[in-house]
């Protein structure tokens, strides 16, 4: 006969144990109004709140043109717009911000919201979709980790990966190129031809801009509503006065020290961060990520909604960040702005500011997956520990254009030595004549 009643003792007591599983409201005894205050806004914080932005009319991977039903869509290059290669037709899938209202009510965001496309990536969640065409039945398979798009072997129809899946693979927009590949390759001979003298000889060798590959990479657009309060010590200098003579000779100063304390109400529009752990990786021994972040910004308003025939002809990068891993990076960013914030309301402080607490209070987040245009070409420079790899980034909708080019150390020690020696000889003639 069992005992309906548990023994007494502890209900949690090591690994395996129920102590694993979250209990029900109430069970473990634990008032969050005890808790300290991170711990019990922690605890208290409602569930991220959620905005579909799944387009259901193309769950099933076929993207009809809307005035014949051709299935041959493809994006129409230097603009927002697909176009059926069929009858020529041509429309521009809806702006995200519009039809969402992404746009608005950033200064009253509370807890975490949370775009469809933006969901914790599931674990256990596949690469491999299988759609059943609806032309002749067949079975089409996409591998998502190189490809949103593929071709019916039987009818030809083109289908594509719309459905927000838990992979990570399909975010909630895409920002469509305008940049064309020729505009870039020109602009990437450019950049390169202005640093040639210096650059390494199987760099310049090998250089073949030709090679540049237009590929989405994946970012989350967070909207923020935030608060912070910093504390420090400014200097207002009053005196300045020399001692000494000669080698001897020092500067002193006499300043009056106040106590610091500002406070910033702010709001963040369309904050891009990283959600690539390979982008993000900022390694400046092994490669050049960086070069990313310098053809920033996108113009994410008129990014338009998810539409895989959007990436037919270009590459993507499939996001492996969730959200609570990119908040860190996330509440990093939104304190250096709070810090420009009161930057104007200390500039009487002439020999400076040295902030020495600052707090965040981040209130309201709302986070949106999407893919940007980045035309990339890399160079990879043997050497130790596997090498250097450079990158040289256009911003597929702006042209900005920034790289790292490999350089001959010895052209560049040369050129110092020389253009140092002329600068002694100069300044040498001149005391002469003095």
């Amino acid at each position: 006969m069992s005992n309906a009643n548990p023994p007494p003792g502890p209900r949690f007591t090591g690994p395996g144990s129920p102590q694993d599983v979250p209990p029900m409201p109430g069970e473990t005894g634990i008032d969050p109004s005890t808790m300290p205050e991170p711990i019990r806004n922690e605890l208290e914080a409602p569930d991220p709140a959620a905005i579909d932005t799944a387009s259901k009319e193309l769950e099933d991977g076929v993207n009809r043109c809307p005035k014949c039903g051709s299935t041959e869509i493809r994006h129409k290059p230097g603009s927002d717009l697909l176009v059926c290669l069929y009858c020529r037709h041509q429309w521009q899938s809806e702006r995200v911000e519009e039809q969402f209202g992404l746009g608005e009510g950033i200064d009253t965001l509370k807890g975490t919201i949370v775009a469809s496309g933006a969901r914790d990536i599931a674990a256990d969640a596949k690469a491999l979709m299988t759609f059943k065409c609806s032309g002749c039945g067949a079975e089409v398979t996409v591998n998502t980790q190189n490809a949103m798009t593929a071709r019916c072997h039987w009818c030809r129809h083109m289908l594509g990966v719309n459905e927000q899946i838990a992979n990570g693979a399909v975010p909630d927009a895409v920002l469509p190129f305008h940049i064309r590949k020729d505009d870039a390759v020109a602009r990437i001979r450019q950049f390169v031809d202005k640093r040639r003298l210096f650059a390494l000889k199987e760099f310049k060798e090998q250089f073949t801009p030709e090679n540049v590959v237009g590929v989405y990479l994946p970012y989350m657009i967070v909207d923020g509503n935030a608060s912070a309060d910093v504390q420090g010590q400014g200097e207002i200098e009053t005196r300045r006065y020399t001692r000494g003579t000669g080698n001897d000779k020092k500067t002193y100063y006499d300043a009056d020290v106040y106590r610091v304390e500002r406070h910033v109400d702010f709001t963040v529009d369309d904050l891009p961060l990283e959600s690539s752990t390979e982008r993000g990786t900022l390694d400046t021994r092994r490669n050049t990520n960086n070069i990313i972040n310098t053809i920033l910004p996108f113009d994410t308003k008129n990014a338009v909604k998810w539409n895989a025939s959007y990436l037919a002809g270009f590459t993507s990068e499939k996001r492996d960040r969730d959200v609570e891993a990119l908040r860190p990076r996330l509440e990093d960013q939104l304190l250096s702005i709070a810090r420009a914030q009161v930057e104007a309301s200390v500039s009487r402080y002439g020999r400076g500011v040295r902030w020495e607490r600052e707090r965040l209070d981040v209130h309201g987040t709302r986070w949106v997956s999407m893919y940007l245009p980045v035309w990339l070409y890399s160079y990879h420079q043997p050497g130790s520990n596997g090498g250097m790899l450079h990158y040289i980034a256009v911003n597929g909708r702006t042209g900005e254009t920034m790289g790292s080019v490999p350089v001959q150390q010895w052209k560049l020690l040369a050129t110092a030595l020389t253009v140092g020696t002329v600068l002694e000889s100069i300044v040498l003639w001149i005391l002469a004549h003095s």
